[in-house]
């Protein structure tokens, strides 16, 4: 335990002085604000759900550039084989770098929540469906990041990375509109997998606990699957 805490105090000193940290902060809320702002002087509605959904989207676009770095700089700087040898079992290597990199994108999330602030100033909101959304997307940033984590154990290129893992993001995203296509006997799969089809019903505040657990069991299969590759090596 006390090297798991040593490996994650590193890992969060290193994602906090990188600036692409900063960078991917600065974009996300940039364009928040400009939707915020839009579309609160066109339709006067104290809600949050198209920022809700406005910060699923970019998360999808800009998590990979937070995870791509977890392992593959790693193998880039040949520094992999010196962390592995350490007196710490592989899954303990990936969540430090999981928590380090949740901290980062919750920090962002959490920025967020200044729109709340203003609305609950300027009107009165229903509050229920805002903390369900922030909750939402708690579960939504632990599936993008460990995705992202185990895209960064396949490569030591961080392109390389950052693609496979927004690949997998938008193939997921887009699940559900390519079922109808597929044989009779994938469709349902397909429906299953779809990302956006467990967002929007949890992110809306209809807690479905099939929903919950797609995001808890998906987090939870890729961070094993990555330390399986890690062990492997």
């Amino acid at each position: 335990m006390n090297a798991f805490l040593v490996l994650t105090r590193k890992e969060m000193g290193a994602a906090l002085l990188s600036p692409i940290a900063y960078i991917v902060a600065a974009v996300f809320l940039l364009v928040l604000g400009y939707t915020f702002s839009l579309t609160l002087f066109a339709t006067k509605v104290a809600n949050l759900q198209y920022i809700f959904r406005q910060i699923y989207v970019l998360s999808i676009l800009l998590v990979p550039v937070l995870t791509m770095r977890a392992f593959a700089e790693e193998r880039h700087n040949d520094t992999l084989e010196l962390l592995l040898t350490a007196p710490i079992a592989e899954v303990w290597i990936v969540l430090s770098k999981f928590v380090a990199l949740m901290a980062v994108i919750l920090s962002i999330y959490a920025l967020s929540g200044l729109y709340a602030l203003i609305l609950g100033w300027l009107g009165e909101p229903d509050w229920g469906p805002i903390l369900a959304g922030y909750g939402t997307l708690v579960l939504l940033g632990s599936l993008l990041v460990s995705v992202g984590i185990l895209a960064s154990t396949l490569t030591e290129n961080q392109v390389v990375s950052a693609a496979l893992s927004m690949g997998v993001f938008l193939m997921l995203w887009f699940a559900d509109s390519v079922a109808p296509l597929l044989p009779g006997s994938l469709e349902p799969l397909a429906l299953n997998l779809s990302l956006i089809g467990h967002f929007k019903p949890l992110v809306s505040g209809s807690i479905f606990l099939s929903d919950a657990m797609y995001f808890v069991s998906g987090t939870m299969v890729t961070l094993w699957l990555a330390s399986r590759r890690l062990a492997d090596r």
